[in-house]
């Protein structure tokens, strides 16, 4: 026997159902919202630092030097520390996240996936400021020792490597789903026709699952490039233009709190600086989202 349902239950119903689609609706909006007020406070207060300095300054001087008597504001310096701090953890993370996930994609029994990906996976967990010190009282001192005696004791190569280990667990999970993701059978079909297992690991699976690995790793350089108290902490904060990775410098992220922790006026130039940094950050990881969209998309057709 079929229940009836009557009008009144079946208008309650839709009313319940529409509450819910609004809360879910709400839910999504919110992240959208928040994205719009911090691009808008970034534009906002970096409009009135470059009605003060030309962008064309801005970008192409080499002095970063807004907190002195004569100021200059060229972002080159804070630039090229962020970048060069970006690719000496992307050469630690790159290679040792992407051989852990070919590991426990093609290799590892599923009792060993289990017990190492969450403890892989604890790295993100572990707060950034410990990564800075472990890098300042730990690192700079062991490569001190061993490699480079005349390593200063803030320097660019000790923050890169920290923050290498630190991005690890999002390249190597992110790559490992990718990896996992690709058809049983495009691995029998490489295995019968007579490739070995890690042939069919790195000449079949992983060009099928590039777009996923692409993915892990503009996320892991987005991270690094976000990064802020291991190179505040472990690589100095004094505007150094440098490609010396043995050389002390600052990042973007690192002048933001240092000129955040002062006592600056609201409005002035100099606390305008924090904003025109902001934003020019903001600017680099959407260009390496956008990389990243790109990269996906292209070796989703070819594969």
């Amino acid at each position: 026997m079929v229940s009836r349902i009557s009008p009144a239950q079946m208008r309650s119903r839709r009313i319940r159902e529409r509450m819910i689609e609004t809360l879910l609706f709400l839910c999504a909006a919110s992240s959208v919202l928040v994205t719009i007020g911090i691009v808008a406070v970034l534009l906002v207060e970096s409009w009135g630092f470059f009605t003060h300095v030309p962008v064309a300054t801005f970008l192409t001087d080499t002095m970063w030097t807004p907190l002195f008597d004569n100021p200059r504001y060229g972002i080159l310096p804070l630039l090229s520390g962020t970048f060069l701090s970006t690719m000496v953890a992307l050469c630690v993370a790159g290679p040792l996240g992407l051989t852990a996930a070919i590991y426990l994609s093609e290799f590892a029994s599923p009792r060993i996936r289990e017990t190492v990906k969450p403890v892989l996976e604890l790295l993100s967990g572990v707060p950034t400021v410990v990564f800075g010190f472990f890098a300042l009282l730990f690192v700079t001192p062991l490569l001190q020792a061993t490699i480079l005696p005349n390593l200063p004791g803030f320097n660019i190569l000790s923050a890169g490597i920290v923050m290498g280990v630190m991005i690890i667990p999002y390249i190597a999970s992110l790559s490992e789903d990718a990896l996992r993701a690709v058809p049983q059978a495009l691995r029998d079909g490489s295995l019968a026709m007579g490739a070995t297992k890690f042939e069919t690991a790195i000449k079949v699976v992983l060009p099928a699952a590039i777009s996923g690995v692409a993915a892990a790793f503009v996320l892991g350089i987005s991270r690094a490039v976000g990064e802020t108290m291991v190179v505040a902490i472990a690589a100095g904060q004094q505007p150094n233009l440098t490609l010396d990775p043995t050389q002390p410098a600052a990042t973007i992220t690192a002048y933001i709190v240092q000129v955040a922790l002062g006592d600056l006026p609201h409005g002035s130039i100099a606390y305008q600086t924090i904003f025109a940094a902001g934003l020019t950050l903001l600017l680099i990881t959407l260009v390496f989202n956008i990389f990243g969209f790109w990269l996906r998309v292209r070796f989703r057709e070819e594969y």
